[in-house]
C-alpha cells in the first residue's frame, strides 16, 4: 500500500488510459485495492486498481464478465467504463510489478447509515435475492472466480506461516469438515457478490431501489453467506435474526427466493468463516510490516492487533 500510493505514480499512469479532466485525480481509499476519483466532462468516475500479488489478471477478468451478464440482464451495477483503448481492464508496469485498473461510473443513489428504514431493509434484502436469482443462471465465458474452497486454502497457507495460532488453526479445521456436509445445488449455491453491505450498495429514493458497486469479491459459495455478511453490517457483533432490520432483510429476500429455516441455522457458522477470513487477512497484512513505516501505518497496526485479539477470543469458545 505504501508503495502504491507514493506520488500517485501508478494511478496517474493508469489514468492516461482514459479520457479524464487534468488535475481532478484524487486519492480515496485503499486496502487490497486502491481507489481514486477524478472527474471528465463534470462527471465523476472511479479508477480502482489492484497489485498484481493482490489479484490475478484472470480473476479481474472473470469479475467484469460477471458484470457484463449482470448489466445485460438489467441489474442495477455501476458499470465498468471503456478505456481510450476501447479496453474495461488496462495495465501498467511499475519498478515492483503490474497494476491492473478498471474505471467504473458513479453509482446512482446515497449510501444509508445505520438509521436505515424497514421498508429500505425489505429492498435491500430483494436486491441480493434478485442478484442471487441471476446466478444461478450465469455460466463464466472464460476462467471462473475462486470458490469457498479457494479461500480455505489461502488461510490454511497463511496460519501455517503462524505456528502460534492453534486456536485459528482448529477453527479452520471445523469449518471445513462443516462445509464438506453442506449440499450443493443450483438453488442454493454460485457465485455471491460477498460483501453486500451498506457501503456497496447505493439507495436511490425515487426508484426505491439499490445500485450495486464493488464486486470484486465475487466468490462461488453458498447464497446464504452473502446474506450472513450483509446483515452483520447492521446488527454488529450478536448476529440477532430477531433484530428489526435483519426481520426486513429477510422478508425482502423472501419476497422472491425461499429462506427456509435449514439456511437460518447456517447463520452463526457461516459468521464463523467470515471472521476466520477477516482474522487471516489482518495476520496477513502484518507480515514484514516493521517499525520503519509511516505514522499512519503504525496506527493501522495498532488497530489490526487490537482486532485480532478478540477475534482470537472468539475462537477459543
Amino acid at each position: 500500500m505504501v508503495i502504491g500510493l507514493t506520488g500517485d505514480a501508478a494511478a496517474a499512469s493508469l489514468l492516461e488510459c482514459w479520457e479524464h479532466s487534468e488535475g481532478s485525480l484524487k486519492f480515496c481509499r485503499a486496502s487490497s485495492n486502491f481507489v481514486y476519483v477524478f472527474e471528465n466532462r463534470g462527471e465523476r468516475f472511479y479508477l480502482r486498481f489492484s497489485f498484481e500479488m493482490e489479484r490475478q489478471e484472470e480473476q479481474i477478468r472473470a469479475e467484469l464478465d460477471f458484470l457484463a451478464y449482470l448489466q445485460n440482464q438489467h441489474y442495477p451495477i455501476a458499470a465498468p467504463v471503456l478505456s481510450l483503448n476501447g479496453k474495461v481492464l488496462e495495465k501498467v508496469h511499475a519498478s515492483e510489478g503490474m497494476y491492473y485498473g478498471v474505471v467504473f461510473r458513479s453509482a446512482a443513489g446515497v449510501v444509508l447509515e445505520d438509521d436505515l428504514t424497514a421498508e429500505q431493509c425489505w429492498t435491500w434484502g430483494r436486491s441480493l435475492a434478485s442478484l442471487h436469482q441471476l446466478s444461478q443462471a450465469y455460466r463464466p465465458s472464460s476462467v471462473p472466480r475462486v470458490s469457498w474452497k479457494d479461500i480455505l486454502q489461502e488461510i490454511d497457507v497463511i496460519l501455517k506461516r503462524h505456528p502460534k495460532e492453534r486456536e485459528a488453526a482448529a477453527e479452520l479445521r471445523q469449518l471445513n469438515d462443516w462445509l464438506m456436509t453442506l449440499p450443493i445445488t443450483e438453488q442454493n449455491y454460485g457465485l455471491i457478490h460477498y460483501d453486500f453491505q451498506l457501503d456497496n450498495v447505493f439507495y436511490e429514493a425515487d426508484t426505491r431501489s439499490f445500485e450495486i458497486i464493488d464486486f470484486d469479491d465475487a466468490v462461488y459459495s453458498w447464497y446464504v453467506q452473502d446474506i450472513v455478511n450483509a446483515i452483520d453490517d447492521v446488527v454488529g457483533d450478536e448476529l440477532g435474526l430477531e433484530h428489526p432490520h435483519a426481520q426486513a432483510f429477510l422478508e425482502g429476500y423472501g419476497s422472491i427466493l425461499p429462506l427456509g429455516g435449514d439456511k437460518l441455522s447456517q447463520f452463526t457458522d457461516f459468521r464463523r468463516f467470515m471472521n476466520l477470513q477477516k482474522f487471516s487477512s489482518l495476520l496477513r497484512s502484518l507480515e514484514g510490516c516493521g517499525d520503519d513505516v509511516p505514522e499512519w501505518v503504525q496506527e493501522i497496526k495498532v488497530k489490526f492487533v487490537r482486532v485480532m485479539d478478540r477475534m482470537r477470543r472468539g475462537f477459543a469458545l
